[in-house]
């Protein structure tokens, strides 16, 4: 059995980040369900927020954080998390990143500006972000000599000391890991283990989140014994590209930041309808646009809406969108002259595992970092651009607090026990159940919802959940089940939380509950005793 001084399970931005900074000192394992490419952060096209330049201000990047996150922020972490934003980009520029320059401020970089941003505070490259930092990342991660990558690997679940044979108090272990091309689940021991495995975006049938995005982290914390909160804020990007072959393609909101403009189709009259939805028309926050454009789909009846970027010249978008403007050619669409067919898609989980500013979660020895946690920074909705500044900001505290913590004794753990079941004899009832799980809560628990839909999506999980132990009891365990498995186990908790708000709030609109209360109260969940 492999024993580390860290294992980290997930491998986009936080993962990296944390296996960089702990390797200086320490053992580290890094856990990728596919390679070290395949994750949310790589897909991020937008940029990173972050208080850089002299007219910008600490308050005002929070304030602008407070205002999205619909009262639901928490002051502390929001504070917290901004105050740290510079350092976190000056290590990203030390590590080589290729943020887009501009000469003419003071800085030396491109600033742009999204929705819900008062100020111009996004760093970037170009309109690939996420892929330039993961990139710069990959290459050092892989050259480490103390990073062991466990590439095609997806995590089972954690090993709580309480719950071996013998017991003990409560403290992670580890995990045990299936080797997705050996077909074999293999035990890793870990001082310290630390979830970043995203979020769970493909709980949805349209999402802009890669296929990697099936809450693995939040459902292992839950069957762990980890508080999970404020699952029902689901954020819905309000642009992703409408094309038959063009599957969860991202159009930033970047575009609208420079000045792209939401209309209807020619059937529909052609028209902007932002303004009549928000003073703060486009630049509203997402929230607030994808609401309007899912209002406005369904009173034309129209399948799309358009996003016009065709004002600026063509320069400007090869510079600034290179790979939009070069993806959607592909496809046809000439975004010098013409509008993008957009449609709102599942994009962020704005909620999961509670964790302090420490990343710390319920369970002894276990961290976790990014879209996996709920910190109280995002709220009710998340701001643009300050999801991969989280990723950064606390993978570096729990690195902080992983290097203080005692050393502890290494224990024996068990091998996983597959003796008492045998290979899958109907793989059609894992597809099956997928594809009806992503349907019904879409239909159901979606951009605007009611009780009577919520209660039916309750019924239909509990029947899942029923199948998928039974199907898990059973037979041999597989990347499709264990997605599944978790993806089921996220999904109840969206339920849950969303029955449970009895308000409109931020992302979670609800048509029999669409006042606001007074005061936001965060949705916490805990799990039964096992």
């Amino acid at each position: 059995m492999p024993h580390f001084d860290v294992l980290i399970i997930g491998s986009g931005l936080a993962g990296q980040s944390l296996a960089l900074r702990l390797a200086k000192t320490c053992r580290v394992a890094l856990v990728s369900k596919r390679t070290l490419a395949d994750s949310a952060s790589a897909w991020a096209q937008g940029g990173i927020a972050a208080v850089l330049d002299p007219s910008d201000t600490i308050q005002s990047h929070v304030e602008d954080t407070l205002i999205a996150g619909a009262g639901l922020c928490d002051l502390d972490a929001t504070r917290f998390v901004v105050e740290h934003s510079k350092a976190a980009i000056d290590w990203l520029i030390e590590l080589g990143v290729p943020f887009t320059p501009d000469t003419e401020n003071q800085l030396g970089f491109h600033l742009t500006r999204e929705g819900g941003h008062s100020q111009r505070r996004i760093i970037h490259a170009a309109d690939a972000t996420g892929a330039a930092v993961q990139a710069t990342l990959i290459d050092q991660v892989h050259q480490h000599p103390n990073i062991s990558v466990f590439e095609r690997h997806i995590a089972v679940d954690l090993i709580n000391a309480a719950r071996l044979k013998g017991g003990g108090r409560q403290r992670c272990l580890g995990a045990y890991v299936l080797d997705i091309d050996r077909d074999e689940v293999v035990t890793i021991g870990a001082t310290h283990t630390v979830l970043s495995t995203g979020g769970a975006g493909k709980v949805y049938l349209y999402t802009t989140n890669p296929d990697t995005a099936t809450g693995d982290g939040i459902a292992a914390a839950w069957r762990a014994g980890c508080r999970v909160a404020n699952m029902e804020f689901i954020q819905f990007h309000p642009t992703c590209l409408y094309h038959p072959h063009a599957k969860s393609y991202l159009i930033t909101e970047a575009v609208r930041g420079e000045g792209g403009k939401l209309l209807l189709p020619p059937e529909a009259g052609g028209t902007r309808f932002m303004p009549q939805h928000d003073p703060r028309e486009e630049l509203a926050p997402r929230d607030v646009v994808a609401r309007a454009i899912d209002f406005e789909m369904k009173k034309h009846g129209v399948d799309c809406v358009y996003l016009d970027i065709s004002h600026q010249s063509p320069e400007f978008l090869e510079a600034h969108f290179p790979n939009i403007k070069a993806r959607c050619a592909e496809l046809g669409i000439d975004i010098t002259r013409q509008p993008i067919p957009v449609v709102p898609a599942a994009h962020y989980t704005c909620g999961g595992v509670v964790t302090d500013l420490k990343g710390r979660t319920d369970l002894a020895g276990l961290y976790a970092v990014g879209e996996t946690t709920c910190t109280g920074l995002h709220g009710a909705n998340r701001l643009a651009s300050n999801s991969l500044l989280e990723c950064m900001v606390f993978a570096r505290e729990a690195v902080h607090d992983i290097l203080a913590s005692p050393a502890s004794a290494r224990p024996t753990l068990p091998d996983w026990d597959d003796s008492r079941v045998t290979d899958p004899d109907e793989m059609v009832v894992i597809t099956h159940n997928w594809h009806e799980l992503r349907r019904f809560m879409w239909d159901y628990v979606g951009i605007v919802r009611t009780t009577k839909r919520l209660e039916r999506a309750a019924h239909r999980i509990t029947l899942l959940q029923r199948e998928i132990h039974e199907f898990y009891s059973q037979f041999q365990v597989t990347r499709d089940l264990l997605e599944l498995r978790n993806l089921v186990q996220v999904a109840d908790l969206i339920v849950m939380s969303a029955l449970m708000r009895r308000e409109s709030r931020g992302l979670h609109y609800s048509r029999d509950f669409p006042d606001t209360d007074p005061v936001g109260k965060p949705t916490v969940l805990v799990p039964p005793p096992r």
